[in-house]
């Protein structure tokens, strides 16, 4: 590429020079380098797991059975559940890898947040817009609706979902097994985790495993802070369920601006029949594409070092083009 063509799009992306760090894995208290590396590193996932748990499962279910019923105290009580989990597993790796976690770094939280919500906003208008514009769903708008339950419910997944399936599985497999072994596992596990849902098939599965594990993870690696995958998830599934109405990994949102229903004239796989629209052929196709393209961008800003310990570097775009 000619000096010319690197400068015009060096000063394009000048503003956002380093706007991501290197994902850190962790290298010191029980993750530091030396024997049982491998094995310390799944022990260390699965406290992480079982204690984060611990502390949410109780400490929702407490807090939803102790405020009113209304939609708004209990998206209160859910985002409070969200609060429990990042400061549990903020605790968590401040005393058994004695760092700060920088994945949750507070000043990159409203930036990281804010590009997520509207990636996960755009890219499923841009599904929904295939199968409406092929036929495959029908939509009939209905008005304004409360979105308490549908934020709580999105802001409870995208949190609780991404902090233990990139935070913890993708972030530990890595440490112990390097980023190919780490997208696989945490996609894998991320997919089968819904195939029991209601309307979930194989085809399903896949889907979310593919679409949504791999480029929820690449987000993840490109900016080495999990607010971008929580924005994409919570932003995504608020779309789906509120704004569309559409089921979401099976579920129910509750209200939604609109009514979204697959044609009985298409087989499953291409609609994603009653588990939603995720779990279509058009969803698979645009999330692959875009889990695809961030993927490469790993590679090119070389997110995917060969060396055990982690470094942590801000991304210089011009590099991108070299």
């Amino acid at each position: 590429m000619s000096e010319t063509r690197r400068d015009v799009w060096g000063n394009w992306l000048e503003p956002g020079a380093k706007w991501s760090i290197q994902l850190e894995l962790g290298d010191k208290g029980i993750l530091r380098s030396g024997r049982w590396l491998a094995a310390r590193s799944l022990l260390w996932m699965a406290v992480l797991i079982f204690a984060t748990m611990l502390a949410f499962g109780p400490g929702i279910e407490a807090l939803a059975h102790a405020l009113p019923r209304q939609p708004a105290h209990q998206f209160f009580a859910k985002l409070c559940g969200a609060l429990i989990v990042l400061g549990t597993y903020t605790v968590l790796v401040r005393v058994g890898e004695r760092r700060k976690p920088t994945e949750l770094t507070l000043t990159a939280a409203p930036a990281g947040l804010a590009m997520g919500l509207l990636a996960g906003f755009l890219m499923f208008v841009a599904v929904m817009a295939i199968l409406i514009g092929t036929g495959l769903y029908g939509v009939a708008w209905h008005g304004p609706a409360s979105a308490w339950r549908g934020a709580g419910l999105a802001l409870e997944s995208g949190v609780v979902e991404e902090v233990l399936v990139r935070g913890v599985i993708l972030r530990l497999v890595w440490r112990a097994f390097g980023p190919f072994m780490a997208f696989g596992v945490s996609a894998t596990l991320f997919g089968v985790g819904h195939a029991i849902n209601p309307g979930a098939t194989i085809f399903a599965t896949i889907c979310v495993a593919v679409e949504a594990g791999i480029m929820l993870g690449a987000f993840y690696a490109l900016t080495g802070r999990l607010w971008v995958s929580i924005g994409v998830h919570a932003g995504w599934n608020f779309t789906q369920g509120y704004v569309f109405g559409a089921a979401v990994s099976g579920g129910n949102f509750g209200g939604s601006i609109a009514t979204s229903t697959p044609s009985g004239n298409f087989p499953d796989w291409l609609t994603g029949g009653a588990f939603g629209p995720e779990a279509s052929l058009p969803a698979l196709a645009v999330c692959t594409s875009v889990g695809a393209a961030l993927l490469w961008l790993c590679w090119r800003v070389d997110r995917f070092p060969k060396m055990q310990k982690p470094r942590v570097a801000s991304i210089q775009f011009n590099d991108i083009f070299v």
